[in-house]
């Protein structure tokens, strides 16, 4: 067994998969991975790369979370905000935190998101809870270190760009007379998409060199993509007609059944501090509409990622390409036939279980 071994609170989430291949890839590592489920088909995913302990159980459960902590010489915990809400979130990623420092865990990497409240100058029109939920919390932990011998670093990431061609997620596209269409709101605006397997190198990245990453936030991206850009580099790669169709807000969340509900499926709806799915994500498309050319409100250091990683995806061109490439090994159709025939897989662990699930 390798001597470091890595407890992963999210690990048969969407980022979770690729960030254990990546820490499995040559031994240099073995998991201890927190899930409800130890026989889903996400987790036997997880048990067919090797050396993979399962403590079944729930980040909000202190035993559960010292069961897994105990033992370990690093974790990688990313917690679901979009189960428990964001008032639940920042309670269990203190309690998750102070656990690790508890159970001398030496290295901890949190998956983090944009806290885009406070890089807009505390706008109200840029709340969104489980980004906020995250960002404050990454903050905080980066304040705590020095105050004992755990190392720190922070894995920032955004919008999947997966989710562009999944099924049932917020940026799903579909088929027009003909033409594979995204209707969003992002007017003029770009999305700073990250491809999850560059999530594999990155955290890897983050484990192997302590030395430079304690006390560091990466953000990471692929780039900057407005979605005329998106609709034009599908068009390209697959030949089929693309466009993109900036959309009024109040019309996109009009054609969402869910959008009255709460953003976390699990957080109470009555109490004041829960957002609707609605005012979430309200928060979260007026972020990127104010954040094209990475001058806005979210940037990117494009540099230091060509640097840590220079491998990576660096176009929405380039990763559907990628996409095209995987979908013909695995004998599967082309990406157009996926979206025409409404056959896409679903990337995000929320759309597989639909919404459902206990803490």
């Amino acid at each position: 067994m390798s001597s470091r071994r890595i407890f992963v609170v999210g690990a048969t989430g969407a980022q979770g998969l690729p960030v254990c291949r990546g820490l499995m890839k040559d031994g240099s590592y073995s998991l201890r991975v927190l899930t409800r489920n130890p026989k889903s088909s996400r987790a036997r995913q997880l048990a067919d790369l090797g050396d993979v302990e399962f403590v079944e159980g729930t980040f909000a459960n202190e035993d559960d979370l010292r069961k897994g902590f105990s033992g370990c010489w690093g974790a990688f915990v990313n917690i679901d905000g979009f189960n428990c809400g964001e008032k639940t979130e920042t309670y269990w990623t203190i309690r998750a935190y102070e656990l690790a420092i508890e159970t001398g865990i030496k290295f901890f990497v949190f998956g983090n998101l944009d806290y885009v409240y406070k890089k807009s100058g505390y706008d109200p029109k840029f709340r969104c809870g489980h980004y906020d939920g995250k960002g404050r919390m990454a903050e905080w932990m980066l304040g705590q270190r020095g105050d004992s011998d755990m190392g720190v670093s922070i894995f920032t990431t955004g919008p999947y760009i997966e989710m562009t061609v999944s099924s049932k997620t917020i940026m799903t596209p579909r088929v027009l007379d003909g033409v594979v269409t995204w209707m969003v709101p992002l007017g003029d605006g770009a999305v700073p998409h990250v491809s999850l397997d560059d999530c594999e190198h990155y955290v890897r990245w983050l484990f192997d060199h302590p030395e430079r990453s304690d006390g560091m936030n990466l953000e990471v991206a692929i780039d900057h993509i407005p979605y005329a850009d998106l609709a034009a580099a599908f068009q390209k790669v697959t030949g089929k007609p693309a466009q993109y169709i900036d959309t009024p807000m109040s019309s996109y969340f009009d054609h969402l059944p869910i959008s009255h509900e709460p953003a976390g499926y699990n957080a109470d709806p009555n109490d004041p501090a829960t957002m609707t799915f609605r005012e979430n994500f309200t928060g979260f498309w007026t972020m990127w509409r104010n954040s094209g050319g990475n001058k806005g409100v979210i940037k990117r250091d494009y540099a230091l990622l060509d640097e840590i990683h220079p491998n990576r995806i660096r176009t929405a061109e380039d990763f559907f390409r990628r996409e095209e490439e995987k979908r013909r090994s695995l004998g599967l159709g082309n990406l157009f036939e996926a979206i025409q025939s409404h056959s896409l897989n679903s990337i995000l662990k929320l759309g597989e279980d639909g919404r459902k699930g206990k803490l």
